[in-house]
């Protein structure tokens, strides 16, 4: 089996336990590799069935799935029959549904066969572009079951795989070249942009990630993340598989039944937003938790204050790392113990290397965040002016392109722009400051948007919190807040200014604070930022 694509992950023991359902629609759902395998094969039989003439490799199939085994079967499978998985959201839209659909140019949308007959958003978008609907289930007595829109009965033309029918050569045409996954960035910033990862960039990933961390057999992940982003299905679910570990599907997050199922399925590990971490700390723990043996928290920046209490509560090493679409999943990470994991810092690369770049490609103290390594994409879908502003060469001050070291790891590779601000210390650690694009510049005060949402998670009374820039007339921009407060806290604005007066300098006091109920956020939990400031910056007006 090639170690640069998915069929990787079926080197491990056949018998060896790879996924356990908690989903009551997932009857007898749990799965050992071998039998992962079969149900992936028999997806691959009936997909290729209901194509027919219409199949040809490199083709995109896009699924609205919750988190379960027909999710997860859903990828692979699509994926390791040289089709691109194309994840969606099950809460978008229909309008923005339709933009997905078009701008992957998918032959067919997938949704759960509880929602056959149903007005769902999906469903809609893809009848208006006519875009053919598959339905997929779990049977407990066949396994996966992929049926046309409406159909009641699975067509003659379906054939299951027999358990144990397959070859060592299953997947042999398979290529590391072949994209199997197609995700949009987070738009937290404008357009989303298409992210194309293919095999080798997602095989490298799951292997710099299971390092990482260590990961053996005996490990299992709890899945709190959706399976519709690189952190769920990457950085927990195809890191462990690779691994030869297991992992526990539920059909979504819930904070009330969290740890009761942590525990009932025997997981040690397990990957968050800083929100549900947040969401988590203000949970009662068990008396019965069993060791933890790490958490590991992604996709937002963990606040020092926020690592430090889930340590004291949950007993376990708290490890923050540094991931985003292009790089599929993980660049950086905080290691696991006894090596040291810094509050504040988002680790040390993995698997790829880093180097801090000014506008102009020489290597500076503080400035943006480069990157290239195997796991890196190529480059955004049909958007070459992205292409060209994101991707850099390393220069002298002389305008000359600088030689490549003796020891590089990927010579020759393009250096990948994050769009984020840091810098390494001593160690090799690397410390974020913000987005470049959101970095508060107040009469040339360059002023850190995270460092003051740490601080301003600190101040008693806050729940949660998020600084933006707002427009001045003097300085050009000036630092705003917005809170949450604590219920029954009494939190005011002067309590929050008066608190973050006593830690910083007077110019990165917010002027302005505002206290409000809800953040908007991304499908995985980041603050909106860029959306929280027009909102206040319209209701100043």
């Amino acid at each position: 089996m090639d170690q640069n694509t998915f069929s990787v992950i079926f080197n491990s023991e056949s018998s060896s336990q790879a996924v356990l359902s908690t989903n009551s629609s997932d009857t007898n759902a749990n799965l050992t590799y071998a039998d992962l395998k079969t149900q992936i094969l028999n997806f691959i039989s009936q997909a290729k069935a209901l194509l027919g003439d219409t199949y040809s490799p490199g083709i995109a199939l896009s699924s609205m799935l919750n988190n379960g085994v027909p999710c997860l079967i859903a990828f692979l499978g699509t994926a390791l029959m040289r089709s691109i998985a194309a994840p969606l959201n099950s809460q978008m839209k229909q309008s923005e549904i339709e933009f997905y659909l078009e701008d992957t140019k998918t032959k067919v949308l997938i949704v759960h066969q509880s929602l056959a007959n149903s007005n769902h958003e999906g469903i809609k978008a893809a009848d208006k572009l006519s875009i053919p609907v598959w339905t997929i289930s779990w049977d407990q007595h066949s396994g996966v079951v992929l049926l046309p829109y409406n159909s009641e009965t699975v067509p003659t033309k379906h054939h299951f795989v027999a358990e144990g029918s397959y070859s060592e050569n299953s997947f042999s045409d398979v290529q590391p070249s072949d994209i199997a996954l197609v995700l949009h960035t987070s738009g937290t910033t404008g357009r989303p942009k298409a992210v194309p990862l293919t095999h080798a960039n997602i095989a490298k990933s799951m292997r710099n990630i299971a390092k990482s961390y260590e990961l053996t057999p005996s490990d299992r992940t709890f899945v709190v993340m959706p399976l519709f982003h690189v952190h769920g299905l990457i950085g927990s679910v195809m890191s462990s598989l690779y691994a030869g570990a297991s992992i526990v599907l539920p059909l979504k997050y819930s904070a009330t039944i969290f740890w009761n199922e942590f525990i009932k399925s025997e997981s040690n590990w397990y990957s968050a937003v800083p929100t549900i971490h947040q969401i988590q700390l203000q949970k009662d723990v068990p008396e019965n938790l069993p060791k933890i043996r790490f958490i590991r928290s992604c996709s937002a920046s963990l606040a020092p204050s926020i690592l430090e209490a889930m340590e004291n509560k949950f007993k376990a090493p708290v490890l923050e790392a540094y991931a985003m679409t292009e790089a599929s999943h993980q660049m950086c990470s905080n290691p696991l113990p006894p090596k040291a994991h810094k509050p504040a810092s988002v680790g040390i690369p993995q698997g790829i290397e880093l180097k801090i770049l000014d506008d102009a490609g020489h290597v500076v103290h503080l400035g943006e965040v480069c990157i290239r390594g195997d796991n890196v994409t190529h480059g955004y879908l049909n958007n070459p002016s992205a292409n060209e502003s994101s991707f850099t060469k390393i220069y002298s001050e002389d305008g000359n392109q600088v030689p490549e070291e003796a020891n590089s790891l990927f010579p020759g590779k393009l250096w990948f722009r994050t769009g984020d601000q840091g810098y390494l210390d001593e160690d090799g650690y690397l410390f974020l400051t913000g987005r470049i694009k959101e970095l508060i510049n107040r009469g040339g005060e360059k002023i850190s948007p995270l460092e003051i949402d740490a601080l301003l998670l600190k101040c008693p009374g806050v729940s949660d919190a998020v600084c933006f820039a707002v427009e001045h007339e003097i300085y050009g921009q000036e630092v705003a807040a917005a809170v949450i407060a604590d219920e029954g806290s009494g939190l005011t604005a002067d309590d929050v200014k008066k608190f973050v007066g006593t830690h910083v300098a007077a110019f990165k006091v917010p002027k302005t604070v505002y206290i409000t109920e809800f953040f908007p956020r991304t499908a995985t939990g980041k603050i909106q930022r860029r959306v929280v400031a027009e909102y206040f910056s319209n209701l100043k007006q």
